[in-house]
């Protein structure tokens, strides 16, 4: 699995391979059912305490996104794709929200709003 560590970065250590993990299980990358690395194999791959890949498995798992097996290791979570998703865009209009009320404070118009969102998709035409 590769999970990119930075050192350099305010998120803990734990927190940024929670993400990273969170997020290919969002994208479809780890799949239901899929056995991931052993805490300790992590540890050593990533040149990390083990501790710190306890601390992310145990987060993943309080948030349901993997099922820890004793003695046969962690899978990601049979959780339905599509309740992840729901909670996703749940997340993305909570933002929308907040950016269309920073928006409407600052009379930032709707088409200057989709021109950022064209821009940072990457779809400028």
């Amino acid at each position: 699995m590769n999970i990119i560590i930075s050192n350099s970065s305010n998120i803990p250590i734990y927190e940024q391979i929670k993400e990273q993990i969170k997020n290919k299980i969002i994208a479809n990358e780890l799949k239901s059912g899929e056995l991931l690395p052993s805490i300790r194999s992590l540890a050593k791959d990533l040149r990390i305490s083990v501790i710190t890949t306890k601390n992310a498995y145990e987060a993943l798992e309080k948030e349901g996104y993997v099922e820890t097996i004793a003695a046969k290791g962690t899978y990601v979570s049979n959780k339905n794709v599509e309740l992840i998703r729901e909670e996703q865009l749940q997340k993305v209009e909570n933002l929308i929200d907040t950016a269309v009320s920073i928006a409407r404070l600052s009379k930032i118009s709707k088409s200057e709003i989709q021109d950022m969102l064209d821009i940072i998709y990457g779809e400028e035409n």
